[in-house]
């Protein structure tokens, strides 16, 4: 398969695990996010078991704490990701989670001295833009509901201008892993790309345990694996997304970087099919201009 069959299956993969990720972040679970950080730490941590005994790798544990800023920056998004997914609407969170580039960019036009292309700025304006008006649709929502229900108005509506501030905190600290992640793998060479996959993937499993025995023996609550199945269907497609992203890179990043960027557009058309999400027309328009800039910035990234 060629580079763009690779791109096809990781926009596939991670629109259906965006999808997963919404179907297990249900509202009356208030350790849904706990739950989905426990899955995708755990089949990260199988993923990572395989790809080294295949690929005959060695690794160290003291690469884990080389590497832990980074991991904790990228964990610590999606944690914060998946908290956002049960107040808001799929379609609205997963373009803002996206914009990550336009961080990253920002962060090495300040700190790499690299002098940004003009279709970089437009993309990074479309992206600040989009997301300001994401923000005040939302809250204009929340307004109009309540005044028509009064104050009994479901708890995805009334939090979902707070809860916008989720993915815009995952789009924050994923930039800034992104930007450490060039430091570590670019700039200084401090190690390489397997030594940061496998770093990354075990210490999510070291996470998810810690998660496990919190939610298990401190609050109490049961994990049944057959019971949250949506939330390891989620992890087993962001896993093979992250797989197949390294081959569609490797064959011409120039065309796969931008296509791959936009894959919150199947997330979005996802969530029209199979959640039935419905936004208004300025939502929609808002969003086509986050992904304009999402697909803006992956074009200039690779020019």
């Amino acid at each position: 398969m060629g580079w763009f069959v690779y791109s096809l299956i990781v926009i596939a993969a991670w629109g259906f695990a965006d999808l997963f990720y919404k179907k297990g972040s249900r509202q009356e679970d208030r350790y849904s996010a706990l739950k989905i950080v426990i899955a995708v730490g755990l089949i990260m941590g199988i993923h990572a078991l395989i790809y080294m005994i295949v690929n005959d790798l060695d690794f160290s544990p003291i690469l884990m704490v080389k590497y832990l800023p980074v991991s904790l920056m990228y964990a610590g998004s999606m944690a914060i990701g998946y908290v956002g997914l049960r107040y808001i609407e799929l379609s609205v969170c997963s373009p803002i989670q996206n914009s990550s580039g336009a961080v990253t960019a920002i962060l090495c036009f300040i700190f790499f001295a690299q002098k940004p292309l003009p279709i970089a700025i437009i993309g990074i304006v479309l992206i600040s833009v989009g997301i300001f008006l994401l923000s005040l649709f939302e809250k204009k929502e929340e307004d109009k509901l309540r005044r028509a229900s009064g104050e009994a108005v479901d708890k995805k509506y009334t939090k979902g201008f707070l809860a916008i501030i989720f993915p815009i905190l995952y789009c924050i600290i994923d930039g800034l892993g992104t930007f450490a992640d060039a430091i570590y793998l670019d700039e200084k060479e401090l190690m390489t790309e397997d030594e940061a996959l496998l770093a990354y993937e075990f210490t999510f499993l070291l996470i998810a345990v810690i998660a496990f025995i919190y939610l298990r023996f401190v609050k109490r609550e049961r994990f049944n694996v057959i019971k949250e199945h949506d939330k390891f269907f989620a992890a087993a497609f962001e896993t093979a997304g992250q797989y197949f992203y390294v081959f569609a890179m490797s064959g011409n990043s120039s065309v796969a970087a931008p296509m791959v960027s936009s894959y919150c557009v199947f997330s979005v058309v996802l969530s029209r099919l199979f959640l039935k999400e419905k936004l208004t027309f300025k939502q929609y328009m808002a969003i086509l201009t986050v992904i304009t800039g999402i697909v803006l910035i992956g074009i200039a990234d690779e020019a």
